[in-house]
């Protein structure tokens, strides 16, 4: 690790990252350099409790701090990805990594060559009810996915699937370990221009079939998979972070409750980030996962959209 801390800077300060630029700020072996925002007064008021430099222009960050978190809406996540990676920023990306799969290959060439990390936010892999499952999610066979939320007013320039959705996407591909081979998809809009609710089910080489329903319109909030093997049961509440174990035992269903020592996913994930700049290694979520959760969400939007025709 180094000696001295790595300098790191928020672009974007709505919601998300006034979030990261909190949790940069009490992150030992940190320094939280600046925030960065269009919106001066913004990032006025986000930086002065931090204490920390308030900038407009992104390119200020230059020659200043050695990692950046990149939280501005997704149509402008390629732009400024590639601003920061030319400067020889390492960079976290809010998901999804980009809009266009084009875009997201050039991120990660650009990363690859100048060394890089670029590392993106699908936040339930740091859950610690995911962490707690892991060794027991070996060979899932169907998963059945829920996450629903009130509508946010942020967040809606994409579809629910690039929105939400693709936090799921990112963790069934990591659990099955292969792309689908068959995509069933639906999805409508409610009150955006683009899809509020929607409902994709995939089909997997290895069998294994994913049904996964995301909606921002839903009057509760619920982030559950459901992970049904040959063996056992798990129930993982992200929200909660709870794990609910089935096995069956003899002639009886033994069931069980994991202890899960509840953290913030924030601070992980953004405490992993760092620790890959320091030590260059490889992001628990890395750009190419990223482009595959990416590839996958579109192709999801690509068959929802086929049906309204």
């Amino acid at each position: 690790m180094p000696t001295r801390p790595i300098r790191v800077a928020v672009v974007g300060v709505g919601h998300v990252g006034a979030l990261h630029a909190q949790v940069y700020a009490r992150l030992p072996g940190v320094q939280l350099v600046a925030v960065c925002d269009v919106n001066r007064p913004r990032a006025e008021a986000v930086a002065q409790p931090l204490r920390c430099a308030a900038l407009r222009d992104v390119r200020e960050l230059s020659g200043m701090v050695d990692a950046a978190s990149i939280a501005v809406p997704t149509s402008l996540h390629a732009a400024i990805g590639t601003l920061l990676l030319q400067a020889g920023i390492h960079v976290l990306i809010e998901k999804p990594i980009t809009s266009t799969l084009a875009q997201a290959d050039g991120l990660l060439a650009l990363a690859r060559r100048k060394r890089l990390t670029l590392q993106v936010g699908h936040i339930e892999r740091f859950n610690a009810a995911i962490q707690s499952a892991q060794r027991y999610l070996t060979h899932p066979r169907f998963l059945e996915v829920h996450r629903l939320s009130p509508y946010p007013f942020r967040g809606t320039d994409v579809s629910v699937v690039l929105d939400v959705m693709i936090h799921d996407l990112d963790l069934v591909l990591a659990l099955v370990g292969a792309a689908p081979r068959r995509v069933d998809a639906v999805g409508i809009p409610v009150l955006s221009k683009t899809e509020d609710i929607a409902n994709a089910r995939l089909v997997f080489p290895t069998g294994c079939v994913a049904n996964l329903t995301a909606s921002r319109v839903s009057d509760d909030t619920m982030r559950r998979i459901r992970v049904f093997q040959e063996d056992c049961y798990l129930s993982i509440d992200y929200q909660h972070q709870t794990v609910n174990f089935a096995r069956k035992a003899g002639r009886r269903i033994h069931r069980t409750a994991f202890p899960v020592k509840r953290r913030p996913p924030l601070d992980d994930e953004l405490a992993a980030f760092v620790h890959t700049v320091a030590t260059g290694r490889r992001p628990l979520v890395s750009g190419e996962e990223a482009r595959r959760a990416l590839a996958l969400a579109l192709k999801i939007e690509q068959v929802m959209r086929r049906g309204k025709q």
